[in-house]
């Protein structure tokens, strides 16, 4: 696991994230909070183009919980069917659905706690919708997070609940809403698994990784 990087070098690889880009969008395409919370979910396991393609016809018959139980288990299968574990993820899909209704007044809750009572509903899921949606300075660690926040010394931590404490910790007040963006684009593009792109990074003179690629 990598050190820690002191809070002066943290702020300035901040700094240098938002100026290249001061407002990070998520890639998951979304209308609103319910079809969010369903791009989310169906991500697992899967890439966000690819949800992206199965997910736009889908959300122009189905963007309210209300929608989504009328269309039925087998037609949201037909709109889903090319992404990874689609049988599992629409049954989760249809459950949590009919808890909004039932339970939430077909509103998507805005508290951690509600949104991980839903069917296929994590803690990455729920803090993205709290980030993207209701603009929660939550910390949604995956894999790019979890690289790039130990890789650089940004956040380092032992699993990926560490890794989100550490960032809520570490990183200063004023980049929090973002900072999650900023470093999954990182990973996504840059700080990539098998060969980063040191060569166009634009913090390796502030990061701790020691094999840096030319």
């Amino acid at each position: 696991m990598a050190s820690q990087l002191d809070y002066a070098t943290i702020r300035e690889i901040f700094a240098r994230f938002r100026a290249a880009e001061a407002e990070p969008k998520g890639e998951l395409e979304h209308v609103n909070a319910f079809t969010l919370l369903v791009a989310v979910a169906l991500s697992a396991q899967a890439t966000d183009a690819g949800v992206n393609k199965a997910t736009r016809a889908l959300f122009r018959v189905a963007d309210t919980p209300e929608k989504m139980l009328a269309l039925g288990e087998e037609g949201l299968i037909g709109h889903i069917r090319t992404i990874g574990l689609f049988r599992q993820k629409a049954k989760n899909v249809m459950r949590l659905s009919r808890i909004l209704v039932e339970a939430h007044g077909g509103e998507v809750p805005t508290s951690r706690a509600a949104l991980m009572t839903l069917p296929g509903v994590g803690r990455k899921t729920a803090n993205v919708v709290l980030n993207v949606w209701f603009h929660f300075p939550a910390q949604a660690v995956d894999t790019h997070v979890f690289r790039v926040a130990n890789r650089t010394g940004i956040a380092p931590g032992r699993d990926v609940l560490a890794v989100e404490r550490a960032i809520e910790d570490h990183v200063p007040v004023e980049f929090q809403r973002h900072a999650h963006h900023w470093l999954i684009l990182h990973g996504r593009y840059i700080c990539v698994a098998r060969r980063p792109k040191c060569g166009a990074c634009l913090i390796r003179d502030l990061c701790l990784y020691e094999e840096k690629t030319l």
